[in-house]
């Protein structure tokens, strides 16, 4: 057997060791499994949004148009915030003019709004499902949506990216009570965590973060 072969069984084993201890030891035992096996850092899903000026839209289907006021523009800035914050040497365009543009215009493709803004790329979002509540006394958000990135450079449109991620939980493995805090600070927290589920497509991240979070909310 290889060096690097004995390495992997070592790890994988004291991976399997930590998982086996979780029920006396809590979320750290998890963290402490995935470092030992692969570190802490999870690279890039699609990493091409480097060196581009970039639009961000996010698109609500028909029936989520009325039901949920603002949470695509909402979703839009906290996504476009964060891959300014993370993809080396990207341009975002500013989501007040994305928004204007929107208001102004009637568009199918999201390869227009790109086009129309002067964009190197798009990002689009394409929400089918948005949901604040367990119940009528629980808070636990899900939603569905799909990603599209659209290369427009030389005057193309060339799809280079597409996801369908399985629906995002939030809190995955708890439901908050509606009497510990507000519908709109809820409802802020389940946007910020769904971008930032999105925007780690295109930046890495660190895996350890969401243990932290989830063992923050069950305590």
């Amino acid at each position: 057997m290889d060096r690097s072969s004995s390495d992997r069984r070592r790890r994988m084993y004291a991976a399997w060791l930590l998982m086996a201890l979780l029920p006396a030891v809590g979320c750290n035992a998890v963290a402490a499994a995935l470092y030992v096996v692969k570190g802490t850092n999870m690279p890039a899903d699609f990493d091409g949004l480097k060196d581009r000026r970039v639009v961000v839209v996010c698109r609500p289907t028909a029936m989520l148009q009325y039901s949920t006021a603002n949470v695509a523009k909402d979703l839009a800035r906290e996504v476009a915030r964060r891959l300014s914050q993370h993809v080396r040497n990207i341009e975002v365009v500013d989501q007040t003019d994305v928004d204007a543009w929107l208001d102004e215009h009637t568009w199918e493709e999201f390869s227009d709004v790109g086009k129309a803004l002067d964009a190197d790329a798009v990002v689009g979002i394409e929400l089918s499902h948005f949901s604040l509540y367990q119940g009528q006394t629980l808070y636990q958000g899900h939603a569905v949506y799909s990603l599209r990135v659209y290369d427009l450079q030389d005057g193309s449109t060339r799809l280079v990216y597409e996801k369908d991620p399985p629906e995002a939980v939030y809190p995955p493995h708890v439901a908050i009570p509606t009497a510990e805090k507000r519908e709109p600070e809820f409802r802020r927290q389940f946007v910020a965590e769904l971008a930032e589920q999105i925007g780690r497509h295109f930046y890495a991240h660190d895996t350890r973060a969401d243990f932290a979070k989830e063992s923050r909310l069950i305590q």
